[in-house]
């Protein structure tokens, strides 16, 4: 298989199933919808972030002697400051930014750009191989459970943003501070495990952040019925 015809599948594998997640997140904002091209760019800037990141990511693996583990665990750490650091710029101090569940929709928006960019490259060496088996493994498993890691751990930091929306600016600033790291022990716990445990355990571990899903999805429930009361935004 010629090289531009494997990166042309991997994007594709990369970036439709995502968008397909991004489907699924946006029914949760049914009753004030996002703009669309607010949406748009906060995927944008998520697979932005991807190439932010990799250069980071190699300059700590080649100037500090780390072993795997904690390799992957600083990484994860890069990834989740990122991710927040491009939405911020790009999505979060907009006027579109309106109300506590939109945090959660742009972060998880976010979250779905960095993974297609991410599964994408994923995809790329089985491909060239042309190696079948493998390439639908890796899809499957990027689409199960990476992607939805980087979801759960995004919107982390999306929820902590949502239910500080109406308070003073200092305590908004811990709270997002609390979902970061949050955020981080989340990814950082997922890489220790899949790096760490037997393969025949994989699937609980995937099982895990599907749970996170679910509690995620009530979680936004929860979300939406937050109004202004006591503190007034500044």
């Amino acid at each position: 298989m010629s090289e531009l015809t494997a990166f042309a599948l991997a994007a594709l594998g990369g970036v439709i199933p995502a968008l397909a997640w991004l489907w699924f997140w946006r029914r949760e904002d049914t009753a004030h919808p996002e703009p669309r091209h607010m949406i748009a760019l906060a995927f944008l800037a998520g697979m932005l972030a991807v190439l932010i990141v990799i250069p980071m990511q190699k300059a700590v693996a080649e100037y500090f002697i780390l072993g795997t583990t904690a390799l992957f665990i600083v990484w994860s750490g890069m990834e989740e400051v990122v991710k927040y650091l491009v939405a911020r710029v790009t999505v979060l101090r907009t006027r579109a930014f309106d109300e506590p569940v939109d945090a959660v929709i742009y972060m998880v928006a976010v979250a779905l750009g960095f993974a297609a960019v991410e599964n994408t490259l994923f995809l790329i060496a089985p491909l060239l191989d042309s190696n079948v088996t493998d390439t639908i493994l890796t899809g499957n498993l990027r689409f199960v459970g990476a992607t939805l890691l980087h979801v759960l751990s995004s919107a982390v930091v999306g929820i902590s943003l949502a239910i500080s929306f109406y308070k003073p600016k200092r305590i908004r600033r811990l709270y997002v501070t609390f979902g970061v790291i949050l955020a981080i022990i989340l990814h950082g716990s997922f890489n220790f495990l899949i790096l760490n445990m037997k393969d025949e355990y994989l699937l609980r571990t995937f099982g895990l952040v599907w749970v996170g899903i679910i509690v995620l999805v009530a979680a936004l429930e929860w979300i939406k019925r937050i109004r202004k009361r006591k503190w007034i935004r500044r």
